[in-house]
């Protein structure tokens, strides 16, 4: 690639992308990827939009999910992160037949379906053998559980194929531990297996508390983020174990 030109990046509130960093590269930004609705995932991409003049683009799915999270922000993400969150509309448009280019080279959206939330996509790059995985992939880093309830691992798994049939050398997680490498079919096994644990210990483990030590147990030390898999585990119990109530609702109250 030339000086001209960069990838487009999938933003997150958590790890926003410096401003700084970009102007340094001394390449023009011409996209911004949102991966999913997930909010800190998309939240900062006005703020590089404005600066930079890249298009935000994502999936019509991705689109709706969303919006659906800027509908919940102050119920939720501000919560989260109170009074750090820019003004954060969706500007992100589709793009013809899911695809753009960089320098001639193909830059694919591929929607996948049910990852850690719905309407996930990835972003693959053929030329590269690069796939940009958002939440479909996790590298090192415990994996989000909140909405996997109700067929939602076994809908993963299915994402996960779709990501593996497309041969990557490399993949690119939303989530992951900088030390590790980006090796495509490392990542790929290790994200597989997380669910597969996930299905042997949750019938195991009568409590939320029971179920996520034991998966600390499964990965002492392995993993980052035990407070996502915390989050994720109150949700998965209080679905098993309500009655009535609003699914989603529950799905992301384990945050709060």
């Amino acid at each position: 690639m030339s000086a001209n030109d960069t990838l487009s990046y999938d933003v997150f509130v958590s790890e926003p992308i410096p401003q700084n960093g970009v102007e340094a590269s001394g390449k023009k930004l011409t996209h911004i990827f949102a991966t999913h609705g997930h909010g800190d995932h998309w939240f900062t991409a006005g703020v590089l939009a404005e600066r930079f003049g890249p298009q935000v683009v994502a999936s019509a799915g991705t689109i709706e999910q969303m919006r659906f999270h800027l509908s919940i922000r102050e119920v939720f993400w501000d919560k989260l992160w109170p009074g750090q969150i820019p003004p954060s509309p969706v500007t992100a448009v589709t793009v013809p037949d899911n695809r753009f280019t960089l320098e001639g080279h193909d830059l694919v959206i591929i929607e996948v379906g049910h990852s850690d939330t719905d309407e996930s996509t990835v972003l693959h790059v053929p030329d590269l053998g690069l796939v940009v995985a958002g939440d479909v992939i996790y590298n090192g880093v415990h994996q989000y559980l909140g909405e996997s309830a109700s067929g939602g691992r076994d809908a993963w798994r299915k994402a996960i194929d779709t990501v593996a049939a497309l041969r990557p050398r490399w993949i690119v997680a939303g989530h992951k531990n900088k030390a590790l490498d980006d090796d495509a079919a490392r990542v790929i096994a290790e994200t597989r297996q997380y669910l597969d644990d996930v299905d042997d210990l949750l019938p195991k483990n009568s409590s939320a508390r029971d179920f996520f030590n034991a998966m600390l147990q499964r990965y002492p030390n392995r993993r980052l983020g035990a407070t996502t898999l915390w989050a994720g585990t109150r949700s998965l119990y209080a679905l098993r174990d309500r009655r009535g109530g609003e699914v989603l609702h529950e799905s992301l109250a384990g945050w709060l």
